[in-house]
């Protein structure tokens, strides 16, 4: 029996998959850095591994890139500015409170859909953004409070967060540019901007090949596993679904980053963890199996 799901379906199931891989995206950092390199340049190194991959894409769909012009450049460049901000962000502000201002991309990608697409901001949206708020802060500490920008990487952070929002928005509002084109575009602004933010914060960090060169094949194997496909599903995904609750669905990066640190890294999951993670799960679901059990209602 094959299973038909519908296209507002199978899009929000792409937004899950995406967040749920960038919860991984730690691990080949991990080894990376493991190796020796700065975090900087680590960031680097990873975006320049897919862009070998997707350099013939760009020359075979290269007059089609062209004809999209302008429009599709600037979600590039958002979606790149996304990624290095919030990875700079890591770098120069606890990994706790980057995660934290970066996911507040639910509500800009909530305010900024309204203002440029007229979305409505549903009552369902706000219960769900607020429990995605509550169980970060139970996951991360309630003591601690939501952190207010203090330092460069805070503000990194929480600009990383409004970038990527208003990818998901320019995304949805550009619906007839290829998620190829994006995904290929996305690996090459990244390194370009990568690369420059590394050569003017830690120049005198440049890894040797011969450093890098042990943690490559892993890195390879997982960006054609995992890094690829999910980036190419981070942006097919919002194309069809609301930008507020696209945002929404990729904080199941939050919920498997948890989860794979416990199981990989020996990192602490005990109750106020399953809270946490519960919590968010449930703001990411909430929609979706509101209007799975209207559906079912109804038939």
């Amino acid at each position: 029996m094959v299973l038909a799901f519908s296209l507002d379906t199978r899009a929000r199931l792409a937004c899950l998959y995406a967040g749920a891989v960038w919860g991984l995206f730690w691990i080949p950092l991990r080894g990376l850095e493991s190796a020796g390199l700065h975090d900087l340049w680590a960031m680097v190194v990873y975006f320049a591994v897919p862009s070998l991959f997707v350099l013939p894409v760009v020359a075979l769909r290269r007059a089609r890139i062209r004809r999209a012009g302008l429009p599709l450049l600037l979600t590039v460049v958002t979606s790149g500015m996304a990624l290095t901000l919030y990875s700079a962000s890591i770098v120069f502000t606890d990994v706790i409170r980057a995660l934290m201002l970066f996911y507040l991309m639910p509500i800009w990608s909530a305010i900024l859909a309204r203002a440029l697409l007229g979305e409505r901001i549903l009552p369902i949206r706000i219960i769900a953004m607020s429990l995605a708020a509550l169980g970060m802060l139970v996951l991360f500490g309630l003591g601690v409070g939501w952190p207010v920008p203090r330092n460069i990487g805070d503000w990194m952070g929480l600009a990383g967060g409004f970038f990527w929002a208003l990818t998901v928005v320019r995304v949805r509002m550009h619906e007839d540019h290829s998620a190829m084109d994006l995904t290929c575009g996305f690996f090459l602004c990244g390194l370009v901007l990568s690369g420059a933010t590394a050569l003017a914060l830690s120049p005198g960090h440049a890894p040797a090949l011969d450093q890098t060169s042990p943690a490559l094949p892993g890195l390879i194997l997982f960006v054609i596993l995992l890094v690829i496909p999910g980036t190419y599903a981070s942006l097919w995904g919002p194309k069809y679904v609301n930008p507020a609750v696209a945002s929404l669905l990729f904080m199941t990066e939050i919920v498997v980053g948890a989860i794979s640190a416990a199981l990989f890294a020996g990192e602490p999951f005990g109750l106020r963890e399953t809270i946490g993670v519960t919590l968010i799960a449930c703001a990411s679901l909430l929609e979706p199996l509101m209007i799975l059990g209207t559906a079912r209602a109804r038939t």
